[in-house]
C-alpha cells in the first residue's frame, strides 16, 4: 500500500455573507484547495503554497484552532493508496481566483449551497466542522448570514 499526505484549506471570504471557495477538479468533483506535502515542508507551508498555486490567492489568514484530518483510499496505477489530508480554516483577502491547470472551475458559495455542492462526504463533514467552529469562535448567529459583529 502507498501512503500519501496532503494539506489544504477550507477557504472563506467575508463580506455581508460568508462564502466558501470550492474548486472543480478535472475528474469532475468539487472540493477544497489541497495538495501533497513536499519533503521538509510543514503543513501550514503546504496550505499556503497550495492555495496560491491552485487559486492565485496570497496572504491568506489561517484561523487558529481549527485542524481537521481526513483519510480515504483510492487506486493509483493499480495500487491501493491511503491518503491523509489535513485541512485548516483560512480567510481569503479576495474573491479573485486564477485557477491552476489542475482545475476546471471554481465557485464561491454560502454555507448551505457549498454543503450541497461538495462531492464527497468527508469534504461535507469538514465544512460542517469548520462552519460550526466559526460560529462558536466568533459568537455568530447560527445562520450567520450577517457578520456585523465580526472583528
Amino acid at each position: 500500500m502507498i501512503f500519501e499526505r496532503s494539506a489544504g484549506a477550507v477557504l472563506f471570504y467575508r463580506n455581508q455573507v460568508i462564502e466558501y471557495l470550492l474548486l472543480r477538479y478535472g475528474a469532475g468533483h468539487w472540493d477544497f484547495p489541497k495538495g501533497e506535502i513536499e519533503p521538509g515542508e510543514k503543513e501550514l507551508e503546504t496550505v499556503k503554497r497550495e492555495v496560491w498555486e491552485e487559486t492565485g490567492i496570497k496572504d491568506i489568514e489561517i484561523i487558529p484552532g481549527f485542524r481537521k484530518r481526513i483519510h480515504y483510499y483510492y487506486r493509483k496505477s493499480g495500487q491501493l493508496v491511503r491518503k491523509t489530508v489535513v485541512f485548516y480554516l483560512a480567510r481569503s483577502p479576495t474573491k479573485n481566483v486564477k485557477l491552476s491547470y489542475e482545475h476546471i472551475g471554481y465557485i464561491w458559495l454560502d454555507y448551505e449551497n457549498a454543503l450541497k455542492k461538495l462531492t464527497f462526504e468527508t469534504a461535507k463533514e469538514t465544512l460542517r466542522e469548520a462552519h460550526k467552529f466559526l460560529i462558536h469562535t466568533y459568537n455568530l448567529k447560527h445562520s450567520f448570514k450577517r457578520l456585523d459583529n465580526w472583528r
